[in-house]
């Protein structure tokens, strides 16, 4: 039977790499074994752990909640082939403050190291003590916080510094000005929305669906990125840094599956979960968590997407107007959009 109890130290327990990772110049976390892959960070036993408690929830006779990019309605945007016009056009700094803004964004993951996970076993009738629910706090979101934001004490840069690294191959160390980065991506507060539970253990939860669905869109970016990196008729002056810069979105990608993954567990697990409720009544976690998840679903998949096209196709008009043919050229732009962008 699979281990299914862990301690923080063996959670972030690393692989013994051959050889560190090093990227345009920034020293980067991970590493390589003896034949030249690639090894995720922290994930010696991070991942036959996820593996485990997945396996025992499956057994318990639940399954795993949906954390595919089919959950997202909405596509890229700018679209594969409208961010093609806007790179042969020589307008690049879309792409660029989607990177930079992508990076700062992940170095802000580093909150996660200090959130204070609550005990859910106080709250909770059955037995939690084997699941990813548990460990929460005993390394799951510390591994995740320097996954995302690095770790200085070794001098390691997390995804935050590996998106810079991206962008300087594609673009050349500041190319373009600082961009504004938005203040969060997550869904902002609705108030009490699981009133059945104290409001520490709500937070969580609401942390962690939020935290699983910007995983989400960051699959399909990722996905968009490689294949913008790969394209031949692009960045032809840069060729071989585009590639480089392709397989860095690879590893950040590998990366992340680990953190979809105990997301996607411990959402599923607390939706199992029989909760003490008032007056010696006891509540389903599904009964209140489901609507909750439908509710960060909708909200991320296309509430939050529709605002920011609508910012995003702002500052692209202005950047496209400002140049000679600004209106035939912004009319170009537009008959590229995908139809549920139109």
């Amino acid at each position: 039977m699979s281990t299914l109890v862990y301690s923080e130290a063996e959670l972030l327990a690393e692989h013994p790499y051959a050889r560190p990772q090093i990227e345009a110049g920034y020293r980067l976390h991970g590493g390589f074994d003896a034949t030249g892959t690639y090894l995720s960070p922290r994930t010696l036993r991070r991942w036959p752990a996820v593996t485990a408690w997945q396996a025992a929830l499956e057994a318990r006779g639940f399954q795993l909640i949906d954390a595919s990019t089919k959950l997202l309605s909405r596509g890229n945007y700018p679209s594969f082939e409208q961010q093609k016009l806007l790179l042969n056009l020589g307008l690049g700094q879309t792409l660029w403050n989607s990177l930079t803004i992508t990076g700062i964004i992940e170095a802000r993951g580093r909150r996660l190291i200090e959130f204070p996970a609550p005990d859910f076993q106080t709250i909770v009738e059955e037995d939690i003590a084997g699941t990813a629910t548990k460990h929460l706090g005993r390394g799951l979101m510390k591994a995740h916080g320097l996954d995302e934001g690095g770790d200085p004490e070794k001098g390691e840069g997390g995804h935050d510094t590996m998106w810079f690294a991206v962008r300087d191959l594609l673009f050349g160390k500041d190319a373009y000005p600082l961009p504004a980065v938005p203040e969060s991506l997550a869904r902002p507060e609705l108030g009490r929305l699981m009133p059945q539970i104290p409001p520490a253990h709500e937070q969580t939860i609401l942390l962690l669906m939020n935290v699983l669905m910007i995983e989400i869109r960051a699959e399909a970016f990722f996905a968009f990125c490689t294949r913008l990196m790969r394209a031949p008729e692009l960045f032809a002056d840069r060729r071989a840094e585009a590639e480089q810069a392709a397989v860095l979105v690879e590893r950040i990608r590998q990366d992340e599956a680990i953190h979809v993954a105990y997301l996607q567990t411990a959402v599923s697990e607390l939706r199992s979960f029989t909760f003490h409720g008032g007056r010696g009544a006891s509540v389903a976690g599904k009964a209140f968590i489901d609507p909750v998840w439908n509710g960060m679903v909708q909200w991320h998949s296309v509430t939050t997407l529709e605002h920011s096209r609508a910012q995003t196709r702002e500052a692209i008009a202005a950047q496209l107007l400002a140049g000679t043919d600004g209106a035939q050229r912004l009319s170009a732009f537009d008959a590229l959009a995908p139809k549920e962008a139109a």
